[in-house]
Parts: C-alpha cells; sequence; structure tokens
C-alpha cells in the first residue's frame, strides 16, 4: 500500500513543498544500499564463507548468527560516525571487525585487519537485490524516467555492486560521497547529483531506506522523497515531524506513483 503524505507541520514556512499537487518527474535518484541491493543479504553470505574459510570458529566465534548480528549493529554505529566525519574510511572498515570479534574476547589486529580486506574484496562480487529490483527499473525506463543513484558507499565498492549484480546499466550518473566530497544527508551531495545530471529540483525525487539520511538530506535540498521501507509496515517520521512524500513497502509499489 502506498502512503501519501500529509503536510509537514508549519507547511506555511517550507512553501517549497505542496503536498497533494501534480508534479512530473522526470529524473529519479536511487539509494543503493538497503534499497536497491540487499545489505543484510549479501553481507551474511560473504561472513558465512569467510567464518568457514577463515576458520573463525577455531579462533573461538562459536555462535556465527550473533558474531553477524554484532557486526551489523557496529557497521550501522560506525556509518552513523563516519557520516557525522568523526571517523575516516579506514578506521570505519576495520573496527567493525574487531568490535565484532571483541564480542567474543578476541583481540587480534591482524585478524581484523585481514578479515576487513577479504571481506571487502568479496562483499561487492555479492548479487541479492530486493524482489523486483531489476523489473521495477526497466519498467521506470521503459515509461521514459531517467534514473540516477546517490549513494554513500565508498567509490570502487559501489560501482562493483552494480557491475556485478548487473545494475550499472540502468543507471546514468552514479553520484557516491567520495565523488561528491560530500555525504547523504547533507544537502550538497544531492546538489552535485542535480548538476552532474542536469535535473531540475522540480523534476526530481529521491528513493531510498533511510528517514534521517536519504529522506531528510533529500528534502533539505528540496526534494520530493519516497521512503523505500523494506523493514516494518508503520511509517515513523523522521522527529516526529518529518513525513516522506510517499512510502512504499515494497519496490514493487513504485508503479503506483511512476
Amino acid at each position: 500500500m502506498i502512503e501519501k503524505a500529509d503536510p509537514i507541520k508549519n507547511n506555511e514556512e517550507n512553501p517549497r513543498k505542496v503536498y497533494g499537487a501534480a508534479t512530473k518527474y522526470r529524473h529519479l535518484f536511487f539509494d543503493l544500499d538497503h534499497t536497491l541491493w540487499d545489505f543484510e543479504a549479501n553481507a551474511r553470505a560473504t561472513l558465512l564463507e569467510l567464518h568457514d574459510t577463515m576458520k573463525l570458529g577455531e579462533k573461538g566465534v562459536h555462535d556465527f548468527e550473533l558474531f553477524y548480528k554484532n557486526y551489523l549493529i557496529h557497521n550501522e554505529k560506525l556509518w552513523d560516525r563516519y557520516r557525522k566525519g568523526f571517523i575516516r574510511q579506514e578506521e570505519l572498515r576495520v573496527k567493525r571487525m574487531t568490535l565484532a570479534l571483541l564480542d567474543f574476547r578476541i583481540y587480534d589486529e591482524a585478524l581484523s585487519k585481514n578479515l576487513s580486506s577479504v571481506f571487502l574484496d568479496k562483499l561487492p562480487t555479492r548479487t541479492i537485490l530486493f524482489p523486483h529490483t531489476k523489473e521495477i527499473l526497466q519498467h521506470l525506463i521503459d515509461k521514459g524516467y531517467q534514473l540516477h543513484l546517490i549513494t554513500n558507499g565508498f567509490e570502487k565498492t559501489q560501482h562493483s555492486k552494480l557491475k556485478y549484480s548487473g545494475l550499472d546499466a540502468f543507471f546514468q550518473e552514479i553520484i557516491t560521497s567520495e565523488g561528491s566530497n560530500s555525504l547523504k544527508p547533507e544537502k550538497e551531495i544531492f546538489y552535485y547529483a542535480l548538476n552532474k545530471s542536469g535535473a531540475r529540483v522540480k523534476e526530481s525525487i529521491m528513493i531510498g531506506d533511510t528517514i534521517d539520511v536519504d529522506i531528510l538530506g533529500a528534502y533539505n535540498a528540496g526534494m520530493d522523497q519516497v521512503y523505500v521501507n523494506h523493514v516494518t509496515k508503520d511509517r515513523k517520521p523522521f522527529s516526529g515531524e518529518l513525513f516522506p512524500t510517499y512510502t512504499v513497502f515494497s519496490l514493487k509499489e513504485l508503479e503506483g506513483i511512476f
């Protein structure tokens, strides 16, 4: 079920947002991880392989599911710190492994670095996508939309994901945080994307899975948004005030908007 937002609170102070008005979108900007490319499933498959090939069980990681769960928690927290500028790329990559191993009382700097390196080599070659990903992208292209990506992921890694999963052919412009020298939710990355794609704000919309990154960033840049809620069936507004322009619970539901 597609949800159309009510006006944002105090909308008279935000005249750029007029919900319910007919809008002609031409440029659709997608997020990649957690929106099209299933990060959790791909990370799990990769870590499961490494748990076996690197014999992590023999080193003390006796519960793979707990290791995987803890990795996701550490990864999310470290990404938040990275977006806020508190840590650098390399620290994020290695520390998430270090902390996941420490949960099993394993402190081995060499193992953490090796695990991080092999993980980063193998993860982008995984090809698990959310249901209907290629189907909906082709549908949108057939209807004449121009598709682009805005991702906080690292340049080399994201291009590899697109290549191996067969998504690269769908997108005209691929904007990364490294290429734009900015990160979502900073509005600068959206301005960079608009400029690079030759798009205007009023004919553009951001499609992503994270309220305080994709949706907030697009809103601050003046763009409409589609919140792709793969996880729950409850719309959870950011800070109680920001409602996405649209909310969908599967990529297939984008057909009802475009």
